[in-house]
């Protein structure tokens, strides 16, 4: 699995969109910004189809430290939840894709793979043979 940076992300979007590298980044750090802030007043943020973050608080608990093996009050936090949304689940429910270098579409990833690598199971899923 691969780390996606978000200067990588800031320059992908800056080439597929023809616009200026400074500009992408200021928008995507506004972007990312607002989120921060809405989610440190509380606010809950709903992207449709993509995802909800939530600010949540996580209760109070008696943890153990491994160490010592001594019990430590752990006290009650703000965190954020994500929650799926429907595009995105079916998306990473979907056959793993890469992306063509020459033409820079989403290849489904089991078609870089030789004929006789590939095999069909019963249930239509691609899998490879052993």
């Amino acid at each position: 699995m691969a780390t996606v940076t978000k200067k990588e992300l800031i320059d992908r979007i800056a080439e597929q969109q023809d616009c200026k590298r400074t500009q992408v980044k200021r928008i995507v750090q506004a972007f990312l910004n607002a989120i921060v802030e809405e989610l440190a007043n509380g606010n809950r943020l709903e992207f449709r189809d993509f995802g909800v973050f939530e600010s949540r608080m996580r209760a109070s608990r008696e943890a153990q430290n491994p160490k010592t093996m001594s019990k430590v009050q752990v006290p009650s936090r703000r965190t954020v939840k994500f929650k799926v949304g429907r595009i995105m689940k079916t998306r990473l429910h979907a056959a793993p894709t890469t992306i063509d270098e020459a033409t820079g579409l989403a290849v489904e990833a089991s078609a870089s793979l030789p004929q006789s690598a590939k095999s069909r199971s019963g249930d239509g899923a691609l899998r490879r043979k052993k």
